[in-house]
């Protein structure tokens, strides 16, 4: 019996270490604005839209709880859309700005873009997860973003 619990006590500290990494806060102290403060801002998060071009430079780690602005830039070679309905479902939508336009919607699927220009989606990080956005109907890699919430 006693050998059962070291087990059980040496198998559940092995699950406990082995757990996902837990991003540091990034404010001590978010004060009046909330999670909307300055200090609890992530770097940007670039994408690229260009027929035959990668949408980015490789996988974006997020922190949940943390305030992020991602611009999607279209250089208007092509027709082209991006989309992650499971990472646009995982964030909390501040809103979406398109030539000076704020738009405050209470969620997305994609965006499409006929011609060059920016849109820029401000959000709250939610729900920890593997998640992408891509160009849809495409397999390659480079036309996707692989972003994760810790």
């Amino acid at each position: 019996m006693f050998t059962v619990h070291r087990f059980i006590i040496a198998a559940l500290a092995a699950l406990s270490l082995a757990g996902p990494a837990v991003a540091a806060p990034l404010c001590t102290e978010l004060g009046f604005a909330g999670l909307l403060a300055k200090c609890n801002r992530g770097e940007p998060i670039e994408i690229t839209l260009g027929s035959g071009k990668p949408l980015g430079k490789g996988a974006v780690a997020l922190q949940s709880g943390a305030y992020y602005e991602m611009r999607i830039t279209a250089d208007g070679s092509a027709e082209l859309a991006i989309t992650g309905e499971p990472f646009f479902r995982a964030i909390w939508m501040n809103e979406i700005v398109i030539n000076g336009i704020e738009v405050r919607p209470m969620a997305i699927d994609s965006l499409e873009f006929d011609e060059a220009g920016t849109a820029t989606l401000s959000f709250i990080a939610i729900k920890p997860g593997s998640y992408e956005v891509r160009i849809p109907n495409t397999t390659s890699d480079s036309q996707k973003v692989a972003i994760s919430i810790q």
